[in-house]
């Protein structure tokens, strides 16, 4: 087996809580309605803070993906390779 331990990212509640609040952060509930001033290179200020808010999410999910998911299924599958590949 690998080296690296383990992980399983549902199991840790900071994910979750990281990822609720970018989310809220993205839905444009807390905006005035009809609001479109000022404008910021051309758009609403609310798109443009929606625009950040979406690349903070695809953002933290590349890293929570790459960083902090190690399953078991990885190993074993990663073993299978290397023991068809001797054989």
């Amino acid at each position: 087996m690998n080296s690296k331990s383990i992980k399983e990212p549902i199991r840790k509640k900071w994910i979750w809580i990281g990822l609720v609040l970018i989310v809220l952060a993205n839905v444009p509930w807390y905006f005035p309605v009809g609001d479109i001033y000022p404008l910021v290179f051309g758009l609403p200020y609310w798109a443009l803070i929606i625009l950040v808010a979406s690349l903070v999410l695809s953002g933290y999910l590349y890293w929570v993906t790459m960083t902090q998911w190690n399953l078991v299924e990885d190993e074993e599958e990663q073993e299978q390779r290397e023991g068809g590949a001797a054989e």
